[in-house]
């Protein structure tokens, strides 16, 4: 499930037509699509009639393919439409109902209030990190020779660590460290590398500056490493998956993670078929089982981010959606991360190489604030800061 929330007429008309509703069905629904828009994807036809009909009775309606009606189709996606008052209502009526209905309407009321949320409190071994009455800043400090942007653009460990105190000043709110390029069709990194590489920085680095420092790896060995050197969050583009150890590992920590989406590694992300049938369902669908798999493992729900993986085994198109559509993954009742600083789908629009794409950038970013993005991972702290704190004051 997915809430849909301020739909323009265009994105209204695309949700109708991906259920393939009927055209005459679609010209009635269309203007009814503003308030509260739920999506329900794979139901039984019997169960989406139900639906239907009981949200008729209320004033509103629920879109659903042609062919369910008659049950001619084994499942059908759906669009609950109708004001908040109608959807409410519309749960107290399938509470008392069969065919898993009950179970349906506590997925909804839950997803309502979970979409609900806006602040959030992280917690990590040394302090606090509010968000919600504002758009943090994730600097990005990379020392990789192979990174996408830049890579080798540290010499040393002292250039890196001077760098970071400078986004620090510029107004970075947290910085990220990283070892392994996951740039597309980068290889992995061993461990030993990957340690020679983050630890020197990250204990120099903790050591000077004043605001939480996070490491951007998928292996517990180099998480752990990080952590005895005083860094605070956990970055995993795996989002805990490639390493067993990770998810035990940063229970026993303690300290807030970041779960991102990526299909494959990031070798093959973007090799192959890009295609998704539902993108934000099966994003919805991943974070779920994600999250419940590090809740499983220890990790406090209230210390998980969530991050789309913008450019991670996704088309340009893709990415713009994801940007767009943001407000769908409040559902999830979690933070949310977005990291769009210079990445390929931009040049692909603006021209330029990867520094060369400051406003493409900047307009994303602002895009993702006004969807709803709690933190933005970036690689121009300065400029991005003055362009977070514009799109923060638009918001409101």
């Amino acid at each position: 499930m997915r809430l849909i929330r301020n739909l323009s007429k265009d994105d209204a008309l695309r949700e109708l037509q991906r259920v393939d509703a009927d055209p005459h069905g679609i010209a009635a629904m269309l203007p009814k699509m503003e308030h509260c828009v739920i999506a329900v994807e794979g139901l039984r036809c019997k169960v989406a009639n139900i639906m239907k009909q009981e949200m008729l009775s209320l004033g509103g309606d629920v879109a659903v393919a042609r062919d369910s009606v008659a049950c001619a189709v084994e499942s059908t996606d759906a669009l609950v439409i109708g004001t908040r008052k109608q959807v409410e209502r519309l749960l107290e009526k399938l509470a008392s109902q069969p065919f898993g209905l009950q179970d349906i309407a506590r997925g909804m009321q839950l997803l309502l209030e979970r979409s609900e949320r806006t602040d959030f409190v992280l917690a990590t071994p040394r302090r606090t990190i509010a968000l919600g009455d504002r758009t943090l800043v994730m600097g990005i400090i990379n020392m990789t020779p192979d990174s996408f942007s830049d890579g080798g653009k540290y010499g040393s460990v002292d250039e890196a660590v001077e760098a970071a105190l400078h986004m620090e000043e510029e107004g970075a709110d947290l910085i990220d460290v990283g070892g392994e390029s996951t740039r597309p069709g980068a290889g992995s990194l061993s461990v030993d590398d990957e340690l020679s590489r983050v630890v020197p920085l990250v204990r120099a680095l903790t050591a000077r500056s004043g605001i939480p420092v996070s490491v951007d790896t998928t292996k517990k060995a180099v998480a752990e490493a990080a952590l005895g050197e005083g860094a605070e969050l956990i970055n995993d583009v795996s989002a805990l998956r490639f390493d067993p150890g990770m998810a035990p590992f940063a229970a026993s920590s303690g300290v807030p993670v970041i779960l991102m989406h990526m299909r494959g590694t990031p070798e093959t992300m973007q090799k192959g078929d890009l295609e998704y049938e539902s993108l934000q369902g099966e994003l919805v669908n991943f974070f779920e089982e994600r999250k419940e798999a590090a809740v499983q493992a220890g990790i406090d729900e209230e210390n998980i981010i969530l991050d789309p993986g913008i450019g991670f085994g996704k088309t340009g198109s893709d990415n713009c959606t994801l940007i767009r559509t943001l407000g769908d993954f409040k559902c999830l009742g979690r933070p949310l991360l977005v990291g769009p600083s210079r990445k390929s789908f931009i040049g692909n629009i603006t021209g330029g190489a990867p520094e060369e794409r400051l406003e493409g950038t900047a307009a994303a970013v602002t895009a993702a604030v006004l969807a709803g993005a709690h933190i933005v991972r970036v690689h121009d702290v300065g400029f991005m800061k003055r362009v977070v704190d514009m799109a923060d004051a638009i918001a409101g």
